[in-house]
């Protein structure tokens, strides 16, 4: 008879104990595929009496998976997988790599996914905050770049509260075998580009780094575009400033500037970064998709050049408009100088007869009030003529 051990913090009995129900296993990690639900997901709890029971979660999850593929040989591979199976065949075959999609994810799904993927922390948590600045950064073989993306806000009229540039980030996790897309705001949907892309077989052989380029061309592209319509607001304000009547509102210039300060810093940091993708000893990059980021750059230069023009235009504007508000207000002063000095007239000469003295010229004269009215009346419209000859009234 085999001698039974009673359990840690019992006392042993005569009699034998009945052997306790095995708990059974936890739930086994659902993978993470687009179709996902995770409304679906329970939890399995164990009543007093050692039976399961099945309860919901406190409430819905949010998946921040847009989407998730697998690329074999430059082709997407059809049926949905998670991003963990996927990953795993890309490393077992020869020429295949995941693009997997986030839109705006969680700390504890973004912690997930990095421990799948072999994410930096640091990393990690620049892409759940999303306030930085565009930069490339290396992790041991994960390169992490970050994008300021922009778009222009369509508006009937040019006020002090427009929005005219909307702004958003796009983070990159460049891996070997993947690429991670982390998607902040909607100025740049990725859902087009990976489209075009993969009608582009040639290009998808170059790997993730490939993905990495149309995304980046994507995000100038929107550059250019905004650029372009700025130049129009641009000639909307130079006319009401510079136009035979001027009405331009300082509020107004000053709003446009706030909105190309925030669209040049978008734009303005991103030349390191390109500058260190299309290097000659950068080595991560293949030489081939190394000449598309030139192209990027070419781009990038131009709308650099453009948003400096629009930066000084825009100084020059609101200087005008200041030059021209401080020559109004001297106008107005000029005015109310003539009309005070005019009035002065009438109200010395009134000063002085009012001072009740006996002895004061024409007191005594029969036709000395109409006379000295007549008097006032003369110098008013002396002065009243000189003034307007030499432009003060």
């Amino acid at each position: 008879m085999t001698e039974r051990i009673p359990r840690e913090g019992t006392a042993s009995t005569g009699r034998e104990q009945a052997d306790p129900q095995p708990v059974p296993p936890p739930l086994a990690r659902l993978p993470r595929t687009r179709n996902w639900s995770p409304v679906r997901a329970v939890t399995r709890r164990l009543n007093p009496d050692g039976s399961q029971r099945m309860e919901a979660p406190a409430g819905p999850r949010r998946s921040a998976v847009v989407d998730c593929a697998l690329y074999l040989d430059g082709r997407r591979q059809g049926g949905d997988c998670g991003y963990a199976e996927a990953l795993a065949e890309a490393r077992r075959a020869e020429n295949g790599f995941v693009w997997l999609g986030l839109h705006e994810p969680e700390l504890a799904e973004m912690t997930e996914i990095a421990a799948t993927y072999g994410l930096h922390e640091l990393a990690v948590e620049d892409a759940v905050k999303a306030h930085q600045r565009p930069k490339l950064e290396r992790f041991g073989e994960v390169s992490f770049l970050v994008l300021r993306t922009a778009r222009y806000c369509q508006h009937t009229e040019l006020t002090e509260k427009t929005d005219v540039v909307e702004t958003g980030q796009v983070m990159l996790f460049i891996g070997p075998h993947f690429l991670i897309s982390v998607r902040h705001g909607d100025a740049c949907r990725l859902a087009p580009v990976r489209e075009e892309l993969e009608a582009r077989r040639e290009l998808l052989l170059h790997g993730p780094w490939a993905v990495a380029y149309a995304i980046t061309d994507r995000v100038v592209d929107l550059y250019l575009e905004v650029s372009d319509q700025l130049e129009d607001d641009m000639d909307v304000l130079e006319t009401e400033v510079f136009g035979r009547q001027a009405s331009g509102r300082i509020q107004r210039i000053y709003q446009m500037k706030r909105e190309l300060v925030e669209f040049k810093r978008a734009v303005m940091p991103l030349q390191r970064p390109l500058l260190a993708l299309t290097a000659q000893m950068n080595r991560e990059v293949p030489k081939e998709v190394r000449r598309y980021f030139r192209d990027v750059q070419d781009h990038l230069s131009r709308t650099v050049e453009q948003v400096n023009s629009y930066d000084d235009l825009l100084n020059s504007i609101l200087q005008a408009r200041l030059a021209q508000v401080t020559v109004d207000q001297n106008n107005d002063m000029r005015k109310i100088a003539a009309w005070a000095a005019i009035a002065a007239v009438w109200t010395a000469i009134a000063g002085i007869y009012g001072m009740n003295f006996e002895f004061m010229p024409e007191l005594k004269i029969v036709y000395g009030y109409p006379v000295v009215l007549a008097l006032m009346l003369t110098i008013s419209l002396t002065l009243y003529r000189w003034f307007r000859r030499n432009d003060w009234l």
